[in-house]
């Protein structure tokens, strides 16, 4: 972290935007802060698109006035229920709020709101990181208002409560939350009272909404290490609480001194190997449903879990319970319902068909079936698949990714030859209904899947004209001929 003099920040803070709030606030005889996570974020030398001000008095008329002074080109939005307004400028988004005072009944996380100073507003922050102000004033310009010391955190690296967290926890239980999610964006740790009252007020998440929870859960998925979060919501038990089907994944048996590996803490280094792998994708929403299909990868193992003395632990189908598991898990946990669930159910699903090609001899039957079955998400599979190799025996870890570097370059081979991704039948129904003058009948598909495997199987190519001789070779057998006429 850099520590920053205050000429240092009025540096940081050059910006029109900044010193046009400053001019409009002298005018209205009213302090004005910039705060929360963009404050932090100077300091911390991160990117922050979200400015947060706060004024003592009122917000909404300041960035009214805010919006008149920079003329066209801003555009100003009011939020009177919530007692805030956006100014748009440029590239740029502000939100404004008068500084407040709050209290909670036990039943809410909606607190009652009153006008009040700084010190008020600061004191209702989540964290200290996030509890200090610059001020925006002309004659104070640059001034760091840091009463909790979050300076002194940052620079230890430390998640603390500016007030007793107890408190700030049980007033507003998505703090915990938030906590997690801090110390695991920015790698850092939670100072041991506050860590303390995690575990001690639990049990008031429940008051929190599926969808709040959820949206926090994804900010750690997007983490550089998000297994950091789902350790901490682990240990301080709030994991089984918010997600018991991964915390089902904990713990390890052992029958006749054989044990199997704890498959919350593997489940948790895929998600890492992925979220490395995944680091520099553009795509924010693709990177976000591959870590999810990591993280449930294995989730149908404790359903499937069976000791057989002659084998040892097995964990036979847990792909494909797994799969099953997923639309329940995402309807009770508020994720989306579509096409998103529907790619972290095939990742799911065929996860172990990778390592078990990778296993044996690499056949292009095989490969050109699994490029069938997952058609454009085949690279996701494999990083997924490639990921999943966790192994400590570095031989045998090796040995299964060469086998997948093989694995790889027979599936862009085969597409070349073969064109398997997204397959379309080159005979389709339609066409062996009017040759074989047939109304919708089984037979149809009977006929559709001998193509299909003899494709894959490599016995026939992916043409017309070889597919449609094979059809009338199929239909003979079944005793369907085509019309003569």
């Amino acid at each position: 972290m850099k520590e920053l003099t205050q000429q240092e920040l009025i540096q940081k803070l050059d910006h029109t935007i900044f010193h046009k709030i400053g001019e409009t606030a002298d005018e209205m005889g009213v302090e004005c802060y910039v705060v929360g996570g963009y404050v932090r974020d100077l300091f911390l030398e991160r990117h922050s698109k979200d400015i947060d001000v706060v004024v003592v008095g009122s917000g909404i008329e300041v960035a009214k006035a805010l919006g008149k002074k920079l003329g066209r080109g801003a555009h100003l939005s009011v939020f009177r229920n919530f007692g805030t307004a956006q100014v748009k400028y440029k590239n740029t988004e502000v939100e404004f709020v008068g500084a407040r005072k709050e209290s909670y009944s036990h039943d809410s996380r909606k607190p009652i709101v009153e006008n009040g100073t700084l010190e008020d507003d600061q004191n209702r922050r989540d964290f200290t990181i996030n509890a200090m102000a610059i001020c925006l004033n002309k004659d104070r310009f640059g001034e760091l208002v840091d009463p909790f010391d979050g300076i002194w955190d940052m620079r230890d690296r430390l998640i603390a409560t500016p007030l007793d967290p107890d408190i700030t926890f049980s007033d507003d239980p998505l703090r915990m939350l938030r906590c997690m999610r801090f110390a695991t964006q920015l790698n850092f740790t939670i100072e041991q009272e506050t860590y303390d009252a995690l575990f001690t007020n639990k049990e008031r998440i429940k008051i929190i909404s599926k969808e709040r929870i959820a949206d926090e859960l994804n900010k750690i998925m997007l983490s550089p290490a998000p297994s950091i979060g789902y350790e901490l919501l682990f240990s301080c038990g709030l994991l089984e609480l918010i997600f018991p089907e991964l915390y089902a994944l904990h713990g390890v048996e052992k029958v006749n001194g054989r044990a199997h590996k704890d498959n919350f803490f593997h489940t948790l280094e895929v998600l890492d190997n992925v979220a490395k792998a995944t680091q520099d994708w553009d795509d924010a929403e693709r990177k976000l449903w591959i870590r999810w299909a990591a993280l449930l990868h294995d989730i149908g193992k404790p359903k499937s879990k069976r000791w057989e003395p002659t084998i040892g632990w097995t964990f036979h189908s847990h792909n494909f319970i797994g799969e099953k598991m997923i639309p329940e898990i995402f309807r009770n946990m508020k994720l989306p319902l579509n096409e998103k669930m529907k790619y972290v159910q095939k990742l799911v699903s065929l996860h172990m068909r990778p390592i078990a090609i990778a296993d044996d001899i690499v056949t292009d039957s095989a490969v050109r079936r699994l490029l069938f079955e997952a058609g454009d998400d085949i690279d996701d599979l494999m990083t997924l698949c490639e990921a999943d190799i966790t192994s400590k025996n570095e031989v045998k870890k090796q040995k299964f990714l060469d086998n997948f570097k093989l694995v790889r370059k027979k599936l862009i081979d085969l597409e070349e030859k073969d064109r398997i991704r997204n397959f379309q039948p080159p005979v389709d129904g339609r066409e062996i209904m009017e040759v074989l003058h047939l109304q919708p009948c089984s037979e149809i598909g009977q006929i559709k899947e001998t193509i299909k495997d003899a494709i894959l199987d490599g016995k026939i190519p992916n043409e017309h004209e070889a597919a449609f001789k094979l059809m009338l070779e199929k239909a003979a057998s079944m005793g369907l001929y085509p019309n003569k006429d």
